[in-house]
């Protein structure tokens, strides 16, 4: 599949042609790889983003057992590897007789990795605004549904955007680490060009992809910031 045509292995493969050339036929196993990157990149992303809130209002939650239950997932996924979830998850999983495919695999694991440290984030953000806020909706009759929705998450999203920008730039990297379970995405895609042409090139043309990549993310989020810059 990701067989290249043969070059020659002399003084002319740091010709500028040759890389141009190598590069050109390299490029649509690279994209190949970019697509499986960004299609566990926004599968994860639009799953963590709700599910941490979650998980934040249940930190937070008065009910003692909720509260001790989230907490102990969110130091569990905080305190161990996400490389070793991955692996629990499709290896681990299939010796009890629970077969993923890698693909599912991947996205539980990131899910359920980056929700634990988003729900740490969304609590300090919430913990971070005035309690005379939430008072002051009691004294106007808000329900508690009625006062997250319409005054603290609004507040708390401007609050946390830095953040998350970091967690989100973070996800975009560790995607790589699919590699582990036989997953050809972008990174891989480099390392096997590399091994088998013996040429760093590849792994250059991935930085360039990766960089890209977080670019688009880190113009995003400070749209985003700009955006939501009246919650001062």
């Amino acid at each position: 599949m990701y067989r290249l045509t043969a070059f020659k292995q002399s003084a002319c493969k740091f010709d500028k042609g040759f890389i141009m050339d190598y590069l050109t036929s390299l490029l649509p196993f690279m994209l190949e790889g970019t697509a499986i990157t960004l299609k566990l990149f926004f599968l994860t992303l639009i799953m963590m983003l709700p599910f941490g809130v979650v998980l934040a209002l249940g930190r937070l939650s008065k009910l003692k057992p909720l509260s001790v239950t989230t907490q102990f997932y969110i130091w569990v996924f905080r305190g161990t590897p996400l490389l070793l979830q991955l692996l629990f998850i499709y290896f681990g999983l299939g010796i009890i007789g629970i077969n993923i495919d890698r693909f599912t695999a991947a996205v539980v694991a990131f899910v359920l990795n980056y929700t634990a440290y988003l729900a740490e984030v969304y609590r300090s953000g919430i913990q971070s605004i005035d309690l005379g806020q939430f008072e002051a909706a009691d004294v106007l009759g808000l329900s508690r549904w009625q006062t997250l929705s319409r005054i603290i998450l609004p507040q708390m999203v401007k609050r946390v955007l830095p953040p998350i920008s970091n967690e989100v730039i973070n996800l975009i990297k560790d995607t790589s680490l699919v590699y582990a379970i036989g997953i050809t995405e972008l990174l891989r895609v480099a390392k096997i060009a590399a091994v088998r042409d013996m040429l760093f090139v590849p792994f250059i043309a991935a930085a360039i992809f990766y960089l890209v990549m977080t670019a688009v993310i880190q113009q995003t989020f400070k749209w985003l910031e700009y955006r939501y810059a009246y919650y001062r």
